[in-house]
């Protein structure tokens, strides 16, 4: 799929449509000391499997892209929906 690198949406923090240039947010190290985490690597230990299995057969074929928007006027940028799965993604001039 192809999207433009450049975008006129609305920005919440002008409160108006403005050009808007996209990128693709790259993924975040996990926190690995956050209190969930922690439970769970505790009941992970010495057992050598999920808590509970997943379904065979069952996980998704594509990640869902993180397209940001960077706005031109103020500099702020922020997201537009949740993203959406796709094989191929190219951002391209228009």
């Amino acid at each position: 799929m192809e999207f433009p690198k450049k975008v006129r949406i609305y920005c919440p923090y002008c409160k108006k449509h403005t050009v808007h240039t996209v990128y693709i947010s790259k993924r975040r190290p996990r926190r690995t000391l956050a209190q969930g985490q922690r439970r769970f690597l505790r009941k992970m230990k010495g057992y050598g499997s999920f808590p509970k299995e997943n379904p065979k057969g069952r996980e998704k074929p594509t990640r869902k892209v993180d397209l940001r928007f960077k706005c031109t006027v103020c500099g702020k940028s922020h997201t537009h929906g949740e993203g959406f799965r796709v094989k191929k993604f190219k951002l391209v001039e228009v």
